[in-house]
């Protein structure tokens, strides 16, 4: 069997862009270095190129490069370098040099034993930063699949025989229709259960799973929706933990019990009295976001606007993002089609904004760039922002409020032409389920073009820049001679 200097494994919420963008990264930085490396990839389609015990045993070093749980106890008595997936794609050489020259964490049972010197580089702060993180997109991209599916149904219904074809009190009632809505909305209703399951199964691992569910279901039952699926997720996933640390002293016989009765009876038990009596305050707390945001969207679109393009270009798939994504979603389980949309179109304008740039501006960008730009049409147009990365990665100052730009210039129109899109991914590939198709497509068209034009302008800039420093060096030698 091959055997493997380097093992790792990336994975993003989403799973469909910057997990593989992660591993190209990591195994192109690899092969620079003539080492051997597997990448294990976690996307929306399961987990690929998958390690085995062996392979993972006979590493030298481990790479995590991931946003969600990748099952780092598999790694136990490994040296393990953890960081955020946007560092594979960014940093992957430097993440190489760090694990040949045996940096990182070794991992223990459920812990990390801090290399010399690693806890002070990173922080204790940031670690934490990053676990919370973690966990919490480990829900979201087990919840996302169930979102999409129920919001396209419950919008084919829609668009096919009405938006009142399911009531039967309706004129426009439709026996097929109500089936389709009833069937999206099973879907849509499992979003703040699977939400609250897996971030607790994210701390806990299997243990958790439950109670998260279980916590998930009183949240969503209860009013509180998301930010109650949160917090039962949160607070599952670390309980169950704390029964794990206060079980520790008990006969080893005994774990399967702990598995099957101790730890779902007492986990379930105290996460449902908990929600339970938290369950009308946090409803309020819920509808007050929820009406602020929805009050935004109708006084003062242009300020909302702003806020969504800005979050969804800033780190286009970070968790800034993914802040932005998260609450359009949420919204959108609740009736609320208006917020996505601005959402979506922010998310589709960056890699758009590359496109047009190096159509307008072709010449001022290398080989490399111009097929890439080309491609982002492709990747824009499906909801992938990810695909803009590169160009700011090379310019950030200037790249990165260039996007921002667009993104909310696409964002302010569609929320002041009222589009409603009732899917949280695809992009143009949801166009017949919109309300406003022509509308929304002209605001991402138009914020597109607007920050193209800009940051071709900003690439032609530099490049004359550098001719010409390039000139005046060559005129110098010249005359010297």
């Amino acid at each position: 069997m091959t055997t493997y200097k380097i093992v790792a494994a990336t994975g993003c919420p989403t799973g469909i862009a910057h997990t593989y963008m992660a591993q190209e990264a990591l195994e192109q930085a690899a092969k620079r270095k003539g080492v051997s490396i597997k990448v294990e990839t976690h996307g929306q389609v399961g987990i690929e190129n998958e390690l085995t015990p062996e392979e993972i045993k006979n590493a030298d070093a481990v790479i995590i490069a991931a946003d969600k749980d990748v099952q780092a106890e598999r790694f136990a008595g490994k040296r393990v370098i953890d960081v955020p997936v946007s560092k594979g794609i960014k940093d992957a050489d430097q993440l190489i040099e760090d694990a040949l020259a045996g940096k990182g964490s070794i991992i223990a049972e459920n812990k990390t034993v801090d290399a010399a010197g690693e806890k002070a580089e990173m922080g204790v702060a940031a670690g934490i930063g990053h676990s919370i993180y973690k966990n919490l997109m480990n829900g979201v991209s087990h919840m996302l699949p169930f979102v999409v599916a129920g919001g396209v149904i419950i919008a084919i219904s829609f668009a096919i025989w009405g938006v009142y074809s399911f009531d039967p009190n309706d004129p426009t009632y439709n026996p097929t229709a109500a089936m389709l809505k009833g069937v999206g909305d099973a879907a849509m209703g499992m979003m703040v259960p699977i939400l609250a399951a897996y971030i607790a199964e994210g701390i806990a691992k299997r243990p958790g799973l439950v109670v998260g569910f279980v916590g998930g279901l009183l949240a969503n039952s209860g009013g509180a929706g998301f930010l109650g699926g949160i917090f039962a997720g949160f607070l599952a996933g670390y309980f169950i933990l704390l029964l794990q640390k206060v079980m520790k002293g008990l006969p080893k016989q005994l774990d399967g019990l702990k598995a099957i009765f101790l730890y779902p009876v007492i986990g379930v038990l105290f996460v449902g009295v908990v929600m339970s009596l938290l369950a009308n305050p946090m409803e309020a707390v819920n509808q007050g976001m929820m009406n602020f945001l929805a009050g935004f969207q109708n006084s003062n679109p242009l300020i909302l606007g702003i806020i969504v393009g800005c979050m969804s270009a800033f780190d286009m798939g970070g968790p800034v993002n993914k802040a932005a994504y998260v609450t359009g979603t949420a919204l959108l389980a609740q009736g609320n089609h208006t917020f996505m949309a601005g959402v979506s179109a922010a998310c589709i304008a960056p890699p758009l904004i590359t496109g047009f740039a190096v159509l307008f501006f072709g010449k001022y960008f290398d080989t490399n760039d111009r097929n890439a730009g080309l491609v982002n049409f492709i990747l824009g147009s499906t909801h992938i922002t990810e695909g803009a990365i590169p160009f700011a990665a090379k310019d950030p100052l200037r790249v990165l409020p260039t996007m921002m730009l667009g993104s909310s210039i696409a964002a302010v129109l569609t929320y002041m032409f009222g589009v409603q899109v009732p899917a949280p991914h695809g992009g143009f590939l949801v166009l017949p389920v919109v309300t406003g198709k022509v509308a929304w497509v002209g605001s991402i068209l138009l914020g597109s073009i607007v920050g193209g034009v800009i940051l071709g302008l900003i690439q032609k800039r530099s490049v004359e820049k550098r001719e010409a420093e390039a000139a005046t060096v060559e005129m110098k030698e010249e005359t010297n001679n």
